[in-house]
């Protein structure tokens, strides 16, 4: 008999960590803090926004949100995050439902790793 191996993938999540360091130098350490708990907050909310909206199979406006998740994930350095995001906006953009259902697995992956409270965005204060 034949067994099955079940494969999780694991994504290894790149962040900028300059990003973030250059706007706690720009802001201080209590508004730079506010300032990426709220872009975290957004990201989250944006993301909830999507999953919804595939959820639905509603996929009008689709393209604008990806946008917006690419910009919010790039504002705060979360590389990885901002690429697929980018990379699912490109199978819409081309109607491959294949693609566009390998990369939205990705993204979630991606997602629930980059805006998990272990990954440690927001403490970069020093």
């Amino acid at each position: 008999m034949t067994e099955v191996a079940v494969l999780r993938p694991r994504e290894v999540v790149r962040q900028d960590v300059d990003t973030v360091a250059e706007i706690y130098r720009n802001l201080g350490a209590p508004t730079a803090e506010q300032l990426v708990t709220r872009a975290l907050g957004d990201l989250a909310l944006t993301m909830a926004g999507i999953v919804e909206k595939v959820r639905a199979q509603d996929l009008r406006d689709l393209g604008g949100q990806l946008a917006r998740l690419r910009r919010l994930a790039d504002d705060i350095g979360l590389v990885t995050l901002a690429k697929v995001a980018g990379d699912l906006q490109s199978c819409l953009e081309r109607a491959d439902g294949t693609a566009f259902s390998a990369v939205w697995a990705r993204l979630m992956r991606v997602a629930e790793r980059s805006l998990s409270p272990d990954h440690g965005i927001a403490d970069l204060s020093g």
